[in-house]
Parts: structure tokens; C-alpha cells; sequence
């Protein structure tokens, strides 16, 4: 009972020295390190950083459509702005002249001529503005009328649907806030495909 214990003998002593800064484990090999890294991969990432995730693609995306339609890059143009079809309609309403382009200037002229008080200028001002409608309205049918035939010749294989629709909206916009950007001026042939 009180006999006198003998020491444990002193735990073996590893031969090589503990340096500083050393990991003190041993590497794992490829394949624990693919594992871990799996498990890692697999980790659910919160709702939060989805959200941020999806964001920032939604950000990056709509800056590359941004600069497509500077430069009218047709990768990461809008699906409706795409196609050779599209091209040579955005084309075809660039290079003529339209009756459209002159509305804010009539306009200007309508507007003062109906602040001046005298009944006659207040009427010519409004046969002025009304004469403008009837020629844009023209102008739109010319446009449409044309535009199908060429439309038929170039892509016979192409469906027409919403074609119109699209000249017209690019037709009634002044050439300086067209997007995307025009890159023909006015009066320029056409090239003869548009592959």
C-alpha cells in the first residue's frame, strides 16, 4: 500500500525536433486532399450568397448588352436585336431619310406659332403639326411596303412576324438615340448578303 511506485518510463522521445512554424501533421495524400476539397465544394452556400452570386451575373450580363449596343456586338445583343435579318432591317432604316426626323424641328416651329396669340398663325400652326402626322404616317406605310420586298428577295427561308414592328420603332426614334448604335449613313448602299 505504500510501497514506493516506480516511475513510468519517460515517453519516447521522436527523433527529429519540432520546428518552428511546422504544421505538426503529416501531408495528406491526393486523394484525402480531393476529398476534403469535394466536401468543401459541396458545402451549402447560404441564401445570401446565391443572391450575390446571381446579382452580380445579372450585373456583368447587362453591362456586356450595355456596350453590345454601343457597338453592336451580336453575341450579348438583346434576342430581339439578333440575326442578319435584324441587321439589315436596323440597316436598311439608317441609310433612308424619314419624315420622322423632322418632327421636334416642325414641332418647335408648331409650338410657336400657337403661343402667338393670332388666330390665323394658331391655325396654320395646327395645319402645320397635322400635315407632319399624315406624313409620318405615309412614311411608315412607304417603309413597310418596301422593306417586306427586300425582306422576301434577301431571307426567303425567314419568317416576317415582327419585323415591321421593329423597323417602324427604330424608324420613329430621332438616328442619335437608336440603339443599337447606327452604323450606316444616310444614303449608303446596302451590301448584298448580310450572312
Amino acid at each position: 500500500m505504500f510501497r514506493r511506485t516506480q516511475p513510468s518510463p519517460a515517453e519516447p522521445q521522436s527523433t527529429d525536433p519540432v520546428r518552428p512554424g511546422a504544421k505538426g501533421r503529416p501531408t495528406p495524400s491526393r486523394k484525402e486532399a480531393e476529398a476534403a476539397a469535394r466536401a468543401r465544394a459541396k458545402a451549402p452556400r447560404t441564401r445570401k450568397e446565391m443572391a450575390a452570386a446571381a446579382r452580380a451575373a445579372r450585373q456583368e450580363q447587362s453591362q456586356r448588352m450595355r456596350e453590345a449596343l454601343k457597338t453592336g456586338d451580336e453575341r450579348h445583343l438583346p434576342a430581339r436585336d439578333r440575326g442578319p435579318a435584324r441587321r439589315f432591317i436596323r440597316d436598311y432604316v439608317d441609310v433612308r431619310f424619314s419624315v420622322i426626323e423632322l418632327l421636334i424641328p416642325i414641332m418647335v416651329v408648331s409650338l410657336l406659332l400657337s403661343w402667338s396669340g393670332n388666330a390665323y398663325l394658331i391655325g396654320v400652326s395646327e395645319i402645320v403639326l397635322l400635315g407632319a402626322m399624315v406624313l409620318i404616317v405615309i412614311d411608315m406605310v412607304f417603309l413597310r411596303l418596301k422593306l417586306r420586298r427586300e425582306l422576301t428577295q434577301r431571307f426567303p427561308e425567314e419568317s416576317l412576324k415582327g419585323t415591321t414592328y421593329y423597323a417602324v420603332m427604330r424608324a420613329m426614334q430621332m438616328k442619335f438615340m437608336r440603339l443599337p448604335k447606327p452604323t450606316r449613313k444616310i444614303g449608303e448602299s446596302l451590301p448584298d448578303t448580310y450572312r
